[in-house]
């Protein structure tokens, strides 16, 4: 099988590329810089240096794919974000049907069935809706807040020693996944490639109230008293301007934890959660976390 990863060497495909080759597939993984694909052609992989913005690029690099792990990779020079990942979203809608591929597994997000007002997962919605009128046979992996992103929380801790954000609670639950239960889950179904249609699949390693994760994080740090403080939305926006974020991302991060505050962008997910979730618990979490931030 000839697979077509987006994501260069990142969290997620480099992992997922290494399982495909290890598997005796035929793996091209698309990237920017070729200097970082080199931990993955030097097993096998196929280096695709060009842009996504590129809709030529992606046509000639989709050419004879079975199918297509899709994720619209960040880019923080961006005035409008929205605008950047509908664009992505539609070359690669393009690509896909000049080249008449078939299977196509989507990092998409948790949030994504709102369409609209998760912040950034409007534009994972957008693509999923394209896909979705394209007719190709598509899984959506929708996994949920991921444990590295706390790691933005360290400056918080060192400077104020406290983590927060506009949205928690101890009564709350939030859904957390790690990026390698992403990797095994798109592995899985690009292997078997035994979806048909449009379908979910949302991927979670642990759910755990905000309180609770300043409680086992502050411990692993040596913080026992380390406390979760929710913010309002003009105090979470200011912050993230203060920290060096463009408007466009300060708002868009700040409607995201609106949408968590309120509990619409989990509601799908708890309504549909999976039988089983992952092994990677908070705790084991908490060693990555205290590594951070002990470096």
């Amino acid at each position: 099988m000839k697979y077509v990863l987006t994501g260069g060497a990142g969290h997620i495909t480099k992992p997922l590329a290494e399982k495909l080759l290890t598997a005796g597939h035929e793996v091209t993984v698309i990237g920017r810089d070729a200097a970082k694909l080199e931990s993955l052609t030097h097993k096998g992989a196929t280096a695709a240096v060009g842009s996504v913005e590129d809709v030529n690029f992606l046509t000639n690099v989709f050419a004879g794919a079975d199918a297509l792990y899709l994720m619209i990779p960040p880019n923080f020079a961006v005035t409008d974000w929205l605008g950047y990942q509908k664009k992505v979203a539609d070359y690669f809608v393009q690509a896909i049907k000049v080249n008449q591929i078939k299977k196509v597994v989507v990092l998409s997000s948790i949030g994504a069935h709102m369409r609209k007002g998760a912040g950034p997962v409007d534009g994972l919605a957008y693509l999923e809706q394209q896909l979705e009128a394209a007719g190709t046979d598509n899984k959506f992996l929708r996994p949920s807040y991921f444990y590295y992103n706390l790691f933005s929380q360290i400056p918080l801790i060192k400077g104020m020693g406290i983590m927060g954000a506009n949205m928690g609670s101890p009564d709350t639950k939030l859904v957390l996944t790690h990026t390698s239960e992403i990797a095994d889950a798109a592995a899985e179904e690009l292997l078997s490639l035994s979806f048909t249609g449009s379908t979910v699949r949302y991927i979670a390693s642990d759910e755990r109230s905000t309180f609770d994760i300043a409680n086992v994080l502050g411990k692993a740090i040596g913080k026992e008293n380390l406390q979760w403080i929710p913010f309002s939305d003009e105090q979470m926006k200011a912050g993230l301007l203060q920290a060096g974020l463009a408007e466009v991302f300060a708002q868009g991060y700040t409607e995201m934890g609106m949408a968590l505050r309120s509990g619409e962008m989990e509601a799908d997910y708890w309504s549909n959660r999976p039988a089983k979730i992952g092994t990677i618990k908070l705790e084991d979490f908490a060693k990555e976390f205290a590594a951070a931030y002990n470096n």
